[in-house]
């Protein structure tokens, strides 16, 4: 169960969402204590629940996507299905949507009917293009949001196609923006005793594109177009940053983000640092240390180049595979990686907590429920209905 003592205690939150961006601000949220509620469809739940590998039927990605969590069933297509929906907004501090923007207001599940019904409620409303924008109702998905950021035209080489990261970017980062945002509301809701309520209206493609900081600014400014720069920074040329494969066939990233540890690198490969002691000589000699520091890395096995390395304080990195992750000691120092005990696999392994509180933190008490696994605790405990009336939903259809 949940710990009493984690930061979010005690914060009530309800998802009208599903798939990866707005609910994975509630497993954020959850991860630090929030009683979170995930409604789903009563026949076929959350199309999250089907993505990605299985074993034995059972799909993993979802086991830890949604969990921490209380798994309810609710037919938001019935009129009865929605009076239930309202009770869990009366019932929430924070509602979570993700739904198009039309839905959301003929299930009166939009912000101004929401806030009728919970003047100081909290909403979080994930889009594609913005809630409020011309293109509200328009589908939106998370490589459309990364797309439109600028951050898939900036990855990849410069004479090869642009490149979308190896994960849900744009999803998840619109996640952890929205679980930053809800914060901040709570904390005016906390001050401001005219509080009335807060819509947080937030687009995919928002989130990434604030934080590629310089992007616009380096257009505005130089008058260049930011272009892809494989392993190195449009913004920052005269750095030393690159993969490079060692000698044993393993790959490690080199990076240097001030002229002292570009010089640190020179010093490695046995070039003359006072050859590179500004940044004007740095970028001179830019792609020459780049090349020397290939053939240096090329002949030595992984464990010597990080051992030197590390005497010079090069900065360096192995590039890490996930069983690299799992052997590493400073994972396993800081419980990055916890072990979860779940219905249909047995012991599972996944992330920890992530940010660690030292004094208030989170745990991960469960794996992804079962699709309405909570209905009698949450319409019941929660919302005070009777066993009959449950019941009577359940043979309804409506849960």
């Amino acid at each position: 169960m949940q710990s009493s003592q984690a930061a979010l205690a005690g914060l009530k939150v309800v998802e009208f969402a599903h798939v990866i961006a707005g609910p994975l601000a509630g497993t954020l949220l959850a991860d630090l204590g929030a009683e979170v509620v995930h409604v789903e469809d009563p026949g076929r739940g959350d199309p999250q629940r089907a993505a990605g590998p299985q074993r034995n039927g059972a799909h993993l990605w979802w086991k830890v996507s949604a969990r921490n969590k209380r798994s309810v069933t609710l037919d938001l297509r019935s009129p009865e299905g929605r009076e239930v929906a309202r009770d869990l907004v009366a019932w929430a501090d924070v509602v979570i949507t993700n739904f198009r923007v039309s839905t959301l207001e003929r299930w009166g599940l939009d912000f101004a009917s929401i806030n009728a019904v919970s003047p100081k409620i909290i909403v979080l409303q994930v889009t594609g293009y913005g809630a409020r924008s011309s293109r509200r109702n328009q589908p939106g998905f998370g490589k459309v949001g990364e797309a439109m950021s600028g951050v898939v035209n900036l990855t990849g080489f410069p004479d090869g196609p642009p490149v979308h990261t190896g994960f849900s970017h744009g999803d998840s980062v619109t996640g952890l923006m929205g679980a930053f945002a809800i914060q901040a509301a709570l904390y005016r809701r906390a001050t401001d005793p005219d509080f009335a309520g807060e819509w947080i209206d937030l687009a995919l493609y928002e989130t990434l594109f604030r934080l590629v900081e310089w992007q616009v600014v380096f257009r505005d400014q130089s008058g260049q177009v930011p272009q892809r720069a494989g392993n190195r920074l449009a913004a920052a040329p005269a750095a030393v940053i690159n993969t490079f494969r060692t000698l044993d066939a393993r790959w490690i990233t080199v990076t240097s983000g001030t002229p002292r540890s570009v010089q640190n690198v020179a010093r490695l490969v046995g070039e003359d640092v006072a050859d590179y002691a500004t940044p004007a000589m740095q970028e001179e000699r830019r792609a020459r240390l780049d090349g020397i520091l290939r053939d240096w890395i090329s002949q030595r096995p992984l464990d010597d180049c990080l051992k030197i390395m590390q005497e010079l304080e090069v900065v360096a990195s192995t590039i890490y595979t996930v069983d690299d992750i799992l052997a590493d000691p400073t994972y396993r120092e800081n419980g990055n990686i916890v072990t979860v005990e779940d219905q249909d696999l047995g012991p599972v392994r996944m992330q920890g907590v992530v940010p660690r509180l030292v004094k208030h933190p989170g745990t991960v008490w469960r794996s992804a429920p079962p699709l309405g696994a909570d209905n009698d605790i949450v319409y019941g405990d929660y919302l005070g209905k009777s066993e009959a009336e449950v019941a009577r939903l359940r043979e309804r259809g409506i849960i």
